[in-house]
């Protein structure tokens, strides 16, 4: 995500994002997130048939919908 995303979506979530300290802070934040995502989607990867991308695809939007 560029910091640009980053702004909007803690925009549109209703944060005050006017400051320099603040965007350091959501851009920081924001990359935590991103980490831990990734490392749950590559456990959800690891968990189904690795020539079924369809099926990787598939669990990782549903983890969304908890």
């Amino acid at each position: 995500m560029t910091q640009d995303e980053i702004i909007r979506m803690a925009t549109a979530a209703g944060f005050n994002v006017t400051s320099e300290r603040a965007t350091k802070g959501f851009c920081g934040f924001a990359a935590l997130v991103a980490a831990h995502e990734r490392e749950a989607c590559a456990k959800v990867c690891e968990e189904v048939s690795w020539y079924d991308r369809h099926e990787a695809a598939a669990a990782i939007r549903a983890r969304g919908e908890k």
